[in-house]
């Protein structure tokens, strides 16, 4: 066992599972990786006060190991109120009572555009087998992601979901991103995710009104 430090938790990034260790003494910032805090229930953020110890990398820099939560009685109580509020919106969301409004838009949109371009393009029911299963594929890799961020292991890359929401894998992105509670928050991700589901939309659209989706096409 090495010697132990104390510090405040910043710049912590939730998403890629890592961020720094402010020491109480001074000096540089110590990187922490989610994989230091072992397996605990709660989610890292800013201002939590750590105790920790230090270890060199790969590449000779220091990174904090063991590190765990410090909790006064004060603190506890403190900290156990808003914990408990925090958890009734992310209840309420796993119902499905709040679906983003953008989501409910682009299923209804597809599921109107699929429905005429089958009666009137003759779209063979293979295109909807084909979106069903890699929307389900898209699920899974989301899911992977989410516990890779947690675990603080290799991840699935940003351009990865994208590339699989635009070759028609949107529909399981929006699930994911509604049910995991993953990628729902980050601003410029959602606004790339968004311009794939439209590129695919219109892809669909044009090679349906072509004739490219019949079967006798292929």
């Amino acid at each position: 066992m090495g010697a132990k430090f104390q510090g405040t938790l910043t710049n912590w990034n939730d998403d890629r599972g890592f961020g720094f260790i402010k020491p109480d003494g001074g000096g540089q910032d110590i990187f922490v990786n989610i994989k230091a805090f072992g397996r605990v229930s709660e989610r890292p953020t800013n201002g939590a006060k750590l105790s920790f110890e230090v270890e060199l990398g790969a590449e000779g820099k220091k990174r904090a190991t063991r590190v765990e939560y410090i909790r006064s009685a004060g603190a506890i109580g403190q900290r156990t109120q808003p914990a408990k509020r925090s958890r009734r919106p992310a209840s309420a969301d796993s119902t499905g009572a709040s679906w983003p409004v953008l989501a409910l838009v682009s299923f209804a949109i597809f599921a109107v555009l699929y429905a005429w371009a089958t009666f009137r393009w003759g779209v063979h029911y293979y295109v909807l087998l084909g979106y069903l299963a890699l929307s389900g594929w898209t699920y899974v890799m989301y899911m992977h992601d989410k516990t890779a961020a947690e675990l603080g292991e290799w991840r699935v890359s940003e351009g990865g979901l994208h590339l699989l929401g635009l070759l028609g894998g949107w529909p399981g992105a929006n699930l994911a991103q509604h049910f995991l509670r993953h990628k729902s928050k980050k601003t410029s991700f959602r606004v790339k995710h968004w311009v794939m589901v439209c590129l695919n939309l219109g892809v669909f659209a044009f090679m349906a009104f072509n004739g490219m989706l019949r079967l006798e096409y292929w």
